[in-house]
């Protein structure tokens, strides 16, 4: 076994948190009006514990939640063990940064990035790990350029690393932010990747924090670009209705939410993600033609950017 390739569970550690400072510095200088609350956790039983930071009310951001937990238990849960099931039983550690950034005005999507670990451990075995994560964008108005810019900067995150890497997580990312029951993409995708640990630590490693440090490069430019746009109110309720789509996937399919939640953990940070005001309509149909239809029939198709 090569020895210089190991887990090195504190340096994934102080990354995320690193990480998580980052972004957060840079959307509340972008903000200009409000900072992000701190709220440090742990969980009972010294099972680990958190940082969930959150921005409310802001002028360009009406709630941005970017949260920091590394938490451990006896035994994983099964929304981690559904594609190895051999691991069920196992000890295990999970670390990463998860955030959600609901913008204000309708014309800037709303964006979601994730970077975790896991390691779990069986007695007499050797350790099990992986990364995952990505990043993804999702729109209520359309504009190509917006779009082409997210998917430059998801690629160039992935240029370093093995040939085809960018095409193999974003057809992984439209796959999985697919919302099944309503037969429609969530937005226009990104990247998304998931027990990755082929390539060994420290290229794994690598990747996710390549992931990570392109997220804001991807978004701040999209929310420079659109902040100032004037808009109507009746733009602003497509966005409150649109977001209930966020609100459907998170509590039926995303992987993080459910672990989280099987796992026991702090309610108010894994479902920070959730938008601070939505609007739910009966059978909502839109105007031939209008900017509302083109999102559905032409930016909510997944479709090579770049």
């Amino acid at each position: 076994m090569n020895t210089t390739d190991q887990p090195d569970i504190e340096a994934v550690k102080s990354y995320l948190i690193e990480l998580q400072q980052t972004i957060c510095n840079a959307l509340a200088r972008e903000d200009g009006k409000e900072d992000f609350i701190i709220d440090e956790w742990q969980r009972e039983n010294g099972q680990g514990g958190g940082i969930t930071r959150v921005l409310s009310n802001g002028d360009v951001f009406e709630q941005a939640g970017v949260n920091f937990s590394h938490v451990s238990g006896g035994q994983l849960p099964a929304s981690a063990t559904a594609h190895r099931p051999e691991l069920a039983g196992s000890e295990f550690q999970a670390m990463g940064v998860s955030l959600v950034i609901h913008p204000r005005n309708p014309k800037i999507p709303t964006s979601h990035a994730n970077v975790r670990f896991f390691i779990a451990t069986k007695e007499n075995e050797d350790p099990v790990w992986w990364f995952g994560g990505g990043f993804d964008l999702t729109p209520y108005y359309g504009f190509d350029e917006d779009c082409v810019h997210w998917h430059s900067v998801a690629k160039k995150a992935c240029q370093p690393f093995t040939e085809g890497t960018y095409e193999k997580y974003k057809t992984w990312c439209d796959n999985y932010f697919y919302i099944k029951h309503r037969s429609e993409q969530r937005g226009i995708g990104g990247l998304f990747f998931d027990d990755l640990n082929e390539e060994g630590f420290n290229k794994s490693f690598a990747f996710m924090k390549s992931v990570g440090d392109h997220y804001i490069d991807g978004y701040l430019p999209i929310v420079q670009r659109r902040k100032n746009e004037a808009y109507t109110e009746a733009q602003r309720e497509f966005q409150l209705y649109r977001r209930g789509r966020y609100v459907e996937f998170n509590l039926v399919y995303d992987r993080g939410t459910l672990f989280g939640l099987q796992t026991g953990g702090r309610t108010e940070s894994i479902l920070m993600s959730l938008p601070p005001v939505v609007h739910f309509e009966y059978n909502r149909q839109e105007d031939p033609g209008s900017e509302e239809e083109k999102l559905y029939n032409y930016y909510l198709k997944p479709k090579d950017w770049v």
